[in-house]
């Protein structure tokens, strides 16, 4: 996960919290994909900047699975049992 400086990470904690009162699945979707097009509609494109693009995602989700779902399995495992 690319950390940033407290205060850029403030500004931006600030401005998610103004901006997006994001609901649904499908609406945090429509938000990701709507910044991502914005920043790359604004530069020309190719394939390494794309591929930086899919690589970032890709983070994005391994970082995720890292930090929430990884510690929600662990709990299901103590309550339900590993699988054997």
């Amino acid at each position: 996960m690319p950390y940033i400086k407290k205060e850029d990470r403030n500004k931006f904690n600030a401005m998610l919290l103004e901006c997006f009162q994001i609901e649904t699945i499908g609406e945090l979707n429509y938000v990701i994909t709507s910044i991502i097009n914005r920043v790359f509609s604004q530069t020309e494109q190719d394939y390494a900047q794309l591929n930086a693009v899919i690589g970032m995602l890709e983070n994005v989700k391994l970082e995720f699975y890292r930090r929430k779902v990884t510690p929600y399995e662990d709990i299901k495992i103590k309550q339900n049992g590993d699988v054997t």
